[in-house]
């Protein structure tokens, strides 16, 4: 069974791969070529010669592009069936769409919303060489805390459902999780790197792009998912056993 729901969450992640292929070239990919432009003007004012491409613009926006976000989408299909499988042995929801819908709403805050809010993406020409360690590694701290503290709310929210009830106890394990939001995004550092001359808009809109691609995939991905598990899990064979 975890196999077979395993290949439809492969199927789930490339279709939302898809579509979010399509949002990208739509929205991101025009705020990064105004991005490399402004770029390049920078460097040929200063009398830097351009960089040589070891993969030409056009194969990243297009083929390169694709093929990323296949990979991408595939990878977190699986991931995200065996994570379902895990959770629907456990949990006493009656319709797998509905746990689906819950994960990926639980993983696009995990993995993308609480981490971009603290340290969110940046194009070409936004950043320093010499920090990108830090950078880097400041992000995954946030994306560890952010798994820390969804998993904490769950644990606190289901351990007061026997004293406060279902409802009041989901309240409590929100307000929890919020809290230590707050306190991790006012406890790791700051990093302020946008040039003074960039153009604030394009940084706006490709922040936009890239959580609205992300928001693409979890919510095609749960949509699709829990259709096709639907069918599987509740078809009379399956029942059967």
């Amino acid at each position: 069974m975890v196999g077979r729901l395993l290949a439809r969450g492969m199927v789930a992640g490339i279709v939302a791969a898809l579509l979010t292929f399509v949002f990208a070239k739509l929205f991101g990919e025009p705020q990064v070529a105004l991005a490399i432009a402004f770029e390049a003007a920078q460097d040929a004012a200063a009398g830097n010669a351009p960089e040589p491409e070891l993969v030409s613009r056009s194969v990243q926006a297009s083929y390169g592009l694709l093929t990323a976000v296949l990979m991408y989408g595939a990878a977190y299909g699986g991931a995200f069936a065996i994570v379902f499988a895990l959770a629907y042995k456990r949990l006493n929801l009656s319709s797998p769409r509905v746990l689906a819908l819950l994960l990926a709403g639980i993983g696009f805050l995990t993995f993308v919303l609480i981490p971009d809010l603290k340290y969110p993406p940046n194009p070409p020409a936004v950043g320093l060489e010499e920090t990108i360690g830090l950078r880097t590694a400041m992000y995954f701290a946030m994306v560890g805390l952010a798994i820390a503290i969804s998993m904490i709310s769950l644990l606190v929210g289901r351990a007061l459902v026997a004293s406060l009830g279902c409802w009041n106890a989901v309240l409590c394990g929100i307000a929890l999780g919020l809290a230590l939001v707050v306190v991790a995004q006012f406890g790791l550092p700051d990093i302020n790197e946008v040039p003074g001359n960039f153009p604030a808009i394009v940084l706006w809109r490709f922040r936009e792009a890239a959580i609205g691609m992300q928001l693409v995939m979890w919510s095609t991905l749960g949509l699709v998912f829990g259709a096709l598990a639907e069918k599987l899990l509740q078809s009379p064979r399956v029942q059967a056993r």
